[in-house]
């Protein structure tokens, strides 16, 4: 087994800066590709990397634009398009093969990505995914297309406020400290976001149908918050019957942010599940799955 070595960089890929962050374990190792949620970066998987690098290359990226990667306003933030360029982000590092974990959005990216290029994983991790979400409605495209609006979304984002939201993603409100604090408002100290933001709701062409999703034949781990209230745990079920080959775990005491609330417990499931070809609730003891909620979504 070669030392671990974390690499931070910028690389530019198909019109717009990716930013990741490597974390390299040993060359037979495999390796995990994790994709973070609407308006979050690799900030949120902090305290997962450290204990998924014990067994597995990590590779975490932030996806545009969101965190440190570029906000260009020329680039289509478009599932399709963003799905596209991660995948010609893997081509560039070299990444040909690789296990695919996704927070809430970045859930939906990975589908995406399975959807255009089904051989580059064999097995993909849907952590508190979305889905089933429309594209957004005309009215709000139309809006979008105003000068003002990235000000109106700023506004309406600083309104809710940083604190608001995490009580929201969070099941245990005692988790939140002045880190997470300073971590989820760093990438809206940049005005440019909300630029990228306003394109973003006219690009984004809606969640996976249910049609795609039975195409899809990769085997999925769908980790889910009980208490989810930004992604109900019925949306994590409907997953789960759309995707042929996967299985549903629900975390008793969580909510939306299980990489925070929950990064042992995630971490654990993550390994047996790679590392094991049986059935997960074979190996391991199930959680019990609690009762689920109405189907309405936000994305986080």
């Amino acid at each position: 087994m070669m030392k671990k070595a974390l690499r931070k960089k910028v690389v530019h890929i198909r019109g717009n800066d990716i930013y990741y962050e490597r974390h390299f374990h040993s060359r037979t190792a495999p390796t995990l590709v994790l994709l973070h949620g609407f308006l979050s970066s690799t900030f949120s998987y902090r305290t997962l990397v450290p204990l998924l690098s014990k067994d597995f290359n990590v590779i975490s990226v932030d996806f545009p634009p969101f965190g440190q990667s570029g906000k260009s306003r020329r680039f289509q933030y478009s599932y399709e398009n963003i799905s596209l360029t991660l995948l010609a982000f893997l081509d560039a590092l070299g990444i040909r093969k690789c296990v695919l974990v996704g927070h809430s959005m970045g859930g939906q990216i990975c589908l995406y990505m399975l959807k255009n290029r089904p051989e580059l994983a064999d097995k993909a991790i849907l952590l508190c995914s979305s889905g089933y979400l429309p594209k957004s409605g005309r009215l709000l495209r139309y809006a979008s297309l105003i000068p003002y609006f990235p000000k109106f979304v700023k506004r309406r984002l600083e309104k809710s406020g940083v604190e608001a939201n995490l009580q929201n993603v969070v099941y245990n409100r005692q988790l939140i400290d002045d880190e997470m604090r300073d971590g989820y408002l760093r990438p809206f100290l940049n005005d440019d976001i909300f630029k990228a933001l306003a394109r973003m709701v006219r690009d984004r062409e809606g969640d996976l149908s249910a049609k795609d999703l039975h195409a899809l034949e990769t085997k999925c781990l769908l980790l889910w918050g009980k208490h989810d209230r930004v992604v109900p745990l019925a949306v994590g079920r409907r997953l789960h019957g759309d995707l042929k080959n996967s299985e549903l775990v629900v975390l008793d005491d969580a909510g939306h942010l299980i990489p925070e609330e929950k990064p042992e417990l995630v971490y654990s499931y993550i390994k047996k599940f790679v590392q094991n070809e049986q059935p997960l609730l074979q190996v391991s003891k199930p959680v019990k799955i609690g009762a689920g909620s109405n189907m309405q979504q936000l994305q986080s």
